[in-house]
């Protein structure tokens, strides 16, 4: 299967393409961008991995924050903040509510948002942590 990503490496840079041969487990893949070039990228060099919709996505968009209480995502994840060693702050879905591993799948909370999920690189994270406001919702 073809996916749409946007890889973001911890020194900044960007890359954006598609990709066929992502594995947590291996410690590379490969994207295919635009113009046809082909690029190895290490995962350890990767803050995270976005599998997205759209490469041009939504300029204007402002990424949601909350989980929306009829979300059937919801039944079986554990709901994780992610605050990244660059200050991004990210609240997603993942199946355990520490993800173990090197690396790990989160689902964005924003059902809107240009992302499907993301391959978040534990190694470019400052925390990790469970939403204090959503446990006193439970």
């Amino acid at each position: 299967m073809i996916n749409t990503v946007v890889a973001r490496f911890i020194d900044g840079r960007l890359i954006k393409g598609t990709t066929m041969d992502v594995d947590p487990g291996k410690p590379s893949c490969h994207i295919r961008t635009k113009d046809g070039a082909i690029y190895t990228v290490e995962l350890s060099e990767l803050k995270a991995l976005f599998f997205v919709k759209s490469l041009s996505g939504d300029a204007n968009h402002t990424e949601g924050m909350e989980l929306e209480p009829a979300d059937r995502r919801q039944f079986g994840s554990a709901l994780v903040e992610l605050t990244f060693a660059d200050g991004e702050r990210m609240i997603g879905l993942t199946n355990r509510a520490t993800p173990n591993g090197a690396f790990f799948f989160v689902l964005p909370v924003d059902a809107r948002s240009n992302n499907i999920r993301v391959l978040v690189n534990r190694s470019a994270l400052k925390s990790i942590a469970t939403p204090l406001h959503f446990l006193a919702d439970a």
